[in-house]
This record gives structure tokens, sequence and C-alpha cells, in this order.
């Protein structure tokens, strides 16, 4: 199972979609959910690069599971008392 930039952000837009209650998802906000900058995120996107780390701090703070977003493995969200505070 290969992880490729497009569907993940694709899972990223549907989430975007169903938390902002809307149709379209424009770059710039992809971008800003992720804590990137809309010029570096055109660049990994032109790139296919794949942002790990703003991906895992994004699926922690809307408690997805990262395998759902990455891989698009089942459950698309994690269990309310499986992240533990450390």
């Amino acid at each position: 199972m290969e992880i490729h930039f497009h569907n993940i952000m694709q899972r990223l837009e549907t989430v975007l979609r169903e938390k902002k209650n809307k149709e379209k998802i424009l770059n710039k906000e992809l971008a800003a959910e992720l804590g990137l900058t809309p010029d570096y995120y055109a660049v990994i996107k032109k790139r296919g690069k794949v942002p790990y780390l703003s991906l895992a701090l994004f699926a922690q703070k809307e408690r997805l599971n990262l395998n759902w977003l990455l891989l698009g493995s089942p459950p698309k969200h994690i269990c309310k008392g499986s992240l533990k505070a450390s």
C-alpha cells in the first residue's frame, strides 16, 4: 500500500468540508489547517511531498485515525479513551 499526497489531501478535504459545512475547500484553507504557508503548500503539492508532521498534529487535534488519513484504513476517528495525556 502506497501513500499518495493527492489521496491524503482528498481525505483531509472531506474532514474540512464536514467540519466547516462547506462544499469546496481551497488550497489556502488546507495549508492553514496544516500550519503551512500557501506558497509552501503549493510546492509540496507539486512535488507530491507528504507533510507527515503537520498531518500527525492535525490528526491529533481532530481526533482522526492517522492510518485513515494516510492510508484510508478505517476507522476514520479514534476512540475518545485511546489518547492519553503525556
